[in-house]
This record gives structure tokens, sequence and C-alpha cells, in this order.
């Protein structure tokens, strides 16, 4: 049995005591492939690193929407420089956060539309953030989706309205540990989604799933995240792994 966890920041300086642990617990876990999101020029170089010195460990390329201020052309920039010199996984992190701050709403409007073009031109899916902004992602995304475009919604916290509308565009759903929340209200956004559009994430070291909630997070947690979905879907873990597996490879066109 493999699983994949699409999206944990494990060059994070949260691991750097024990990264190498840390990386052996995923693999002892069944994780095979541990997908690394970018956040912007303070850690590219930590992400590319334990990409080099990790097999299992694949890079995409983005600007956080949450690194987007009064210096964004720089961070576009540096990241459209690097997806230009090498292959990536994925554009991303990118995309809206309205809960933290607002000063830069126009500006990262203006990033994630330009991030979106070059996962277009690049044929590369996108790796969404949308804290507090779901529905207004969801509004860009359709902009641009004329059958080309394609994706996951990170750590995907909408409504089942929106469930339905992102897997009409062609949109995975990220599903991590909030799934396990006693009141998290994600089982019955994605309750009648198909097993189809979910994939699974940790989102390392945040948000660590019941029953580590409130410690840090790791990618071998993500067992848990596929345990709690097998129970809600009454199937076997073996089945969840195998699907979600699937949709993780298809989705980022990963190798078996």
């Amino acid at each position: 049995m493999m699983l994949i966890d699409t999206h944990a920041h494990t060059y994070s300086n949260s691991f750097k005591s024990d990264a190498t642990e840390m990386l052996a617990r995923a693999r002892e876990a069944g994780i095979g492939k541990i997908l690394m999101p970018a956040i912007d020029r303070s850690t590219h170089e930590a992400m590319l690193e334990m990409e080099a010195n990790n097999d299992f460990c694949y890079s995409m390329m983005g600007v956080h929407p949450c690194s987007i201020g009064e210096n964004f052309e720089d961070e576009l920039k540096a990241a459209e420089e690097y997806l230009a010199s090498r292959p990536f996984i994925a554009v991303g992190e990118i995309g809206l956060d309205f809960y933290w701050d607002v000063t830069y709403k126009e500006q990262q409007y203006k990033a994630l539309r330009r991030q979106i073009e070059w996962a277009l031109h690049y044929d590369l899916p996108i790796c969404i953030h949308s804290r507090n902004a779901t529905g207004e992602c969801i509004e860009v995304v359709s902009e641009y989706q004329q059958g080309k475009l394609r994706g996951v919604f990170h750590c995907f916290s909408g409504d089942a309205a929106q469930a339905a509308r992102l897997t009409e565009l062609g949109f995975y759903l990220g599903i991590g540990g909030v799934l396990t929340f006693k009141n998290g209200g994600l089982d019955t956004a994605i309750k009648d989604v198909d097993l189809s559009w979910l994939i699974l994430e940790t989102d390392a070291p945040y948000l660590a799933p019941v029953p580590y909630r409130g410690k840090r997070n790791e990618p071998a947690y993500v067992l848990h995240v596929a345990q709690k979905l097998a129970d809600l879907r009454e199937t076997s873990l073996e089945n969840i792994a195998d699907v979600t597996t699937a949709n993780a490879r298809a989705l980022f066109r990963l190798e078996a």
C-alpha cells in the first residue's frame, strides 16, 4: 500500500532538527512520494536542497499569497526564472488569502492570474491556497478554464456547492487533517464528492490530524487522514490509498 502526501512543507525550519527521522517515518508509514509547495525566495533554496537529497520529494514553484507584498514583482520574477530553468511538478502554492491581511488584495489577484498563465504555458497543474477566499479563487479559475487548466484546491475548506463546482471545473480537492476534526465540517462538504476527485495531504507542519491535533504535523500522519476517509466512505484503507494515489499520479503526472 502506498500513499502520496500531495502538500507538505518538509523543508520548513520546524523540521530542522529531525528532518532525516521525519522522512524515515514517512517511508515507514507507506508514504511513497511527498510533494512540496513553494512559498517564496526565502525558502526556495531549502526546498530544492531537500528534493536533491531525497528521491521521493518533489518540488513545485510559485509564490504563496501571504508572500505577496510591495516586492511581489521581484518574487514573481524569481519564481518565473526557476520555472524556465528546470522541471517542476506544479505551479504552487498560489492563490488568495484574505484571512490575515487584505492590504495587497489587488496584487494577490494579479499574482494569481499571472501564475495561472505560467501553468498553462508550461502545461503544469496549479496548487491553490484559498483561505477565506474559496469563492474568489473559484471565480478566477473559472475565467481561465477552457479545458486545459488543471489543479487542486489544497486544504479544501469550502461547502458542498463549491466542492461540486470545482469538480465541474476539473479540479481536485486536497483533503488533510481537518477531515479528522470533530466539528470541522469537511466530512459534510465532501460527502457527495466522488473519490476520483480527492487527493490526500498533510500541509505539514500545520493542521495535524487527530490524534496529533495541536502538535507539529508531518507526512507520516497522512495515514490518519486516509483512515478517516475510509471510515466515512465505509471502504478499506487500501482502497482509499489506491484511489487517491492514482488521482495524485494523474494530476501531477507522476511516475509509479
